[in-house]
């Protein structure tokens, strides 16, 4: 890929202050795009517009349909379209074994983490398929092949992504738009590092490459899922997992 392979491009990225989603923001800048940056934390959003020059950003709850409305307007408005959506938006939630998982947690992870990206894609797939060209790249998490232990309402939510990124996937086929999903294994972000030494550590000890990826590691596939250099690869799941994925 080039500097400009995304000239001309509109993007929207969710989660983007911060982790996955500001490193995935910054490549596709570099690579031509102008992108729109929602979020719900607004300091975060700030600060993230002080290094990224252009930036459209957009204070918003993935959960609130009229949040998203409200953000996807102000992009209309701003850019006049979109033409790639990456939903980044997601919260791991406690780490704790289901029978004592509370269920007001696991109600808010997977209305985020899953409910979220839903409700994005259904405001803004039309778009694309308006333009007849479109990318979407949801992440989900390698959780959701394998099923973290303690993580339940994450392994399940990030489960529902990759099902769902499936089904909009063959919705989508012979529109111009497709949509895929990227399954990581632990990222060294602020997400793992809000969580227990201990479970991280399980982590990293499945890898084979025995280390965190980085969030400009998961940044790179992403934005290749995004450009026009990725023309047949839709409804899948691609491993970001240090080679710990062998499915």
């Amino acid at each position: 890929m080039t500097a400009t392979s995304l000239n001309g491009r509109i993007a929207v990225v969710t989660g983007g202050a911060r982790g996955i989603g500001l490193a995935v923001a910054e490549r596709l800048l570099a690579d031509g795009a102008q992108v729109a940056l929602w979020d719900a934390d607004a300091a975060a959003l700030d600060a993230a517009a002080g290094r990224l020059d252009g930036v459209l950003t957009s204070t918003v709850d993935v959960t609130d349909p009229d949040s998203v409305q409200a953000a996807r307007d102000a992009v209309l408005e701003r850019f006049g379209g979109v033409d790639i959506a990456v939903n980044s938006a997601g919260i791991a939630g406690p780490t704790v074994p289901s029978v004592d998982y509370p269920l007001e947690q696991w109600r808010r992870v997977v209305d985020v983490n899953l409910t979220g990206t839903f409700l994005v894609c259904k405001l803004l797939a039309p778009l694309m398929v308006g333009r007849g060209w479109g990318r979407i790249v949801n992440i989900a998490s390698l959780a959701g092949k394998e099923g973290t232990p303690n993580a339940p309402a994450y392994s399940a939510s990030k489960a529902g992504v990759i099902a769902f990124t499936k089904s909009l996937a063959k919705e989508l086929a012979g529109t111009g738009v497709l949509a895929n999903s990227v399954a990581p294994a632990a990222l060294d972000t602020e997400m793992v590092k809000n969580m227990s030494p201990e479970h991280v550590r399980i982590m990293v000890s499945k890898s084979p490459l025995g280390r965190l990826g980085t969030a400009e590691e998961c940044a790179a596939l992403v934005t290749w899922l995004c450009s026009p250099e990725c023309s047949f690869s839709t409804g899948a799941a691609f491993d970001l997992s240090g080679g710990r994925a062998v499915y």
